[in-house]
């Protein structure tokens, strides 16, 4: 059996720290994705290879049935990670008592998906490879696109899903149902790797698209259109965690200043929503765009109002803005990544020159678009060979 699947990453178009206030927040995919592969094999092993972090662990079978004893959740229950399995985890990879890094995380997901599917059963051999497009710990969901793309491949090889792609196809998505465990599976992988996520990123990586995000409740938009971006990684590093209690400390030292902002970001969430809609059920005229630049606008000088802009972000904005270009960051903020919204008539030649001023500024930059797919299966075809020569080396 060779299961070949994708996720894509994620960005808020609009809303950031918004929603820790119960307000909108709207995240949108982006097409830049992670891709596995997983290939059943006779090896009497389980591999994984991660090269964008350097990381390849294969571990014998007889290992792995020595958890089993340990292993007390059940395959129907995944709404909370079984925490003795997690501990025992923990301790046969070697990270009982340490901080984990991103390569613990990750192959702790990877064995906790494993084993709790296959568990109660014959362990099988395999051999997954993970390769992504996103850069990783830039707020841009990567840890999400890879649990989604595991919870997708081991519950196709475990048989608790089918796979989608027939043979003349060369993409297939889930149905609603099946998407839904894919989504529960991805959110437990989540959970390991961030102890207590809000679980929009796995939600988008499983349906992509626009979700809707507003008290815990994360609503799918079922038509948006694809809107071409430049994602800009400034590479300066942020803490979500003192990002957020900063806007918090703001909010209780001003809060009749600070309110009105919050009520100001969840309209500009609300109305960006309504013009995202009509683009999908009218023709797109000139006037959207200038509506989404403006609140795109609106937010980021909001966003450094509350505190979460950073002088690596206001450059962003102003060398885009000398190209007649309107950005905003996405995500925690203090750093970390922006997008930059593309109008179907931006000349190539604006867009490269645009790319390179920002590079020489040291940003990362690439051009790509928002509200693409989510979790699919692909066939060989359909995947770059770049992408499939990285896949295939083990």
């Amino acid at each position: 059996m060779q299961v070949l699947v994708s996720a894509p990453g994620k960005a808020i178009l609009h809303g950031e720290h918004a929603v820790v206030h119960g307000k909108v927040a709207l995240a949108v995919s982006l097409n830049l994705r992670t891709y596995l592969q997983l290939k059943a094999t006779t090896s009497g092993k389980v591999c994984i290879n991660l090269p964008n972090i350097d990381t390849f662990c294969c571990w014998d079978l007889s290992e792995l049935r020595q958890l089993l004893p340990h292993f007390c959740g059940k395959r129907e229950e995944v709404k909370r990670l079984d925490a003795e399995l997690v501990k025992k985890l923990r301790e046969f990879v070697g990270v009982a008592d340490a901080n984990l890094d991103t390569c613990n995380m990750a192959i702790l997901s990877f064995l906790y998906i494993y084993i709790s599917l296959f568990g109660s059963g014959e362990l099988p051999s395999l051999t997954v490879s993970v390769w992504s497009e996103l850069p990783t710990g830039a707020g841009l969901g990567s840890s999400a696109a890879y649990s989604v793309c595991l919870a997708a491949a081991l519950l196709c090889a475990s048989g608790a899903i089918p796979a989608p792609l027939k043979e003349w196809d060369h993409t297939a998505r889930w149905c609603q149902e099946d998407l839904e465990l894919i989504n529960s599976r991805a959110f437990q992988g989540e959970m390991i790797i961030h102890g207590n996520p809000s679980g929009v990123d796995n939600a988008v990586g499983t349906w992509g698209g626009m979700l809707r995000f507003l008290a815990g409740k994360i609503i799918p938009l079922s038509r948006v259109p694809l809107l071409r971006i430049l994602l800009t990684n400034t590479k300066v590093p942020r803490s979500t965690k003192v990002l957020v209690a900063r806007v918090k400390d703001k909010i209780n030292k001003f809060p009749s200043i600070m309110a009105p902002v919050l009520d100001s970001v969840d309209a500009i969430s609300c109305t960006c929503e309504k013009v995202l809609s009509e683009m999908t059920s009218e023709p797109i005229t000139g006037e959207h765009y200038n509506i989404l630049e403006e609140l795109i606008d609106i937010n980021q000088h909001h966003l450094n109002v509350i505190g979460v802009g950073h002088p690596a972000l206001d450059t962003l904005c102003r060398v885009t803005l000398a190209k007649g270009l309107h950005s905003k960051l996405t995500g925690a903020g203090g750093g970390g990544c922006g997008i930059t919204l593309l109008r179907p008539e931006t000349d190539s030649s604006v867009v490269q020159t645009t790319v390179q001023d920002l590079r020489d500024c040291g940003f990362d930059c690439w051009e790509t678009s928002i509200g693409g797919p989510g979790v699919q299966q692909h066939s060989p075809l359909s995947v770059k060979e770049e992408v499939l020569e990285i896949l295939n080396r083990y």
